[in-house]
């Protein structure tokens, strides 16, 4: 598993991500994300695992303090992957548009996401 985007921040711009989203809870099971769909939301884990699946095919699990579906939002592309609830969830939902001036704001928050899609494509 890759290491949390937190770590990447300090504790104010942390807090800053975090205040930015909005908390929520998902079931074991959901799919808040689909293969092939466009980019218009991200979450960060705050409990809970999931599943990360390309054409069916579990290619990795993730968990909290990871982000997931910001790649698409970044790089203007649709979703590569789905995401299965593999327990029930507690996450920080972010809209493209929270998380493009989250970016815009925050030079750690750009450094972060680039750590988090290269630490998944170098294990995938």
């Amino acid at each position: 598993m890759t290491s949390s985007i937190f770590e990447a921040l300090t504790a104010d711009e942390a807090a800053r991500v975090r205040a930015a989203g909005t908390p929520l809870t998902l079931p074991a099971g959901w799919s808040p994300i689909s293969e092939r769909t466009p980019a218009d939301k991200a979450y960060i884990l705050t409990a809970g695992e999931v599943s990360v699946r390309r054409n069916g095919t579990e290619i990795a699990t993730l968990g909290a303090g990871q982000i997931i579906g910001e790649a698409a939002i970044v790089n203007h592309t649709l979703r590569s992957a789905s995401i299965v609830a593999l327990t029930p969830l507690e996450a920080l939902h972010y809209t493209s548009e929270h998380l493009e001036e989250l970016v815009a704001e925050i030079p750690a928050v750009a450094s972060a996401l680039a750590t988090a899609a290269a630490e998944r494509h170098g294990g995938a």
